[in-house]
């Protein structure tokens, strides 16, 4: 599969050969959903905690006498049904975490980098270097390369003028290409990849795949 390579000025200066096994995989719903609930249950922290009945403070003696007060006996101010009593049910802490076979991941890691590249949601740059933070340069970058909504920008490595010039950038999030997910890829509509990145992604998740499948051959 080819796509074109944008320089910064948003012109094509060449195509290149990127792999069909990262970028040109057919959909697959139903793990790509795995992978996103998985995450997202993850990303909780599971700490919320209320108190029961036998938590809270105060109690100890009945609050009046059970008969000929007119009021429906009680014998607790700790009952749930009492302003400041314990919780029926509540939260406690707990674990939200879910497995995923690696596999899995790395598919629908697959599936949702070849459906921003089919849907041309890709975007490839020849290199994304700047001198100083500046986050005038990168909004002309990405008017340059036709970007008018929320983007990811993705580079081969930490780039810290790059993050700083768009930390400010309402939907744009920058990160390095071995930190890739499903939920930032599907959470912003453009895909921008430098091509360093390009091959790093490749590298992670293509050629170990095809060396897996030799081995087996073998």
């Amino acid at each position: 599969m080819q796509v074109p390579v944008y320089s910064l000025a948003g012109e094509v200066v060449k195509h290149i050969e990127v792999s069909d096994e990262v970028f040109a995989m057919p959909f697959n719903q139903a793990v790509v959903h795995q992978a996103i609930v998985r995450q997202q249950a993850n990303a909780r922290q599971g700490t919320a905690s209320t108190k029961t009945r036998s938590e809270v403070s105060g109690g100890g003696r009945k609050m009046f006498r059970q008969k000929h007060t007119g009021s429906a006996r009680a014998g607790s101010r700790r009952s749930p049904l009492r302003r400041g009593g314990g919780i029926v049910f509540g939260p406690k802490p707990r674990s939200y975490r879910q497995a995923m076979p690696k596999e899995m991941r790395r598919l629908a890691l697959r599936c949702v980098l070849s459906a921003k590249a089919g849907d041309r949601e890709l975007v490839v740059l020849e290199h994304l270097k700047l001198d100083e933070p500046k986050t005038k340069e990168m909004v002309r970058i990405l008017a340059a390369v036709g970007v008018d909504s929320s983007a990811l920008i993705v580079t081969d490595k930490a780039e810290g003028n790059v993050v700083k010039s768009a930390r400010n950038l309402a939907g744009i999030k920058t990160m390095p290409a071995n930190l890739l997910n499903v939920v930032d890829i599907l959470s912003h509509k453009m895909l921008l990849m430098t091509e360093a990145a390009v091959r790093k992604a490749e590298q992670l998740w293509g050629q170990r795949l095809s060396q897996g499948r030799s081995n087996a051959s073998l």
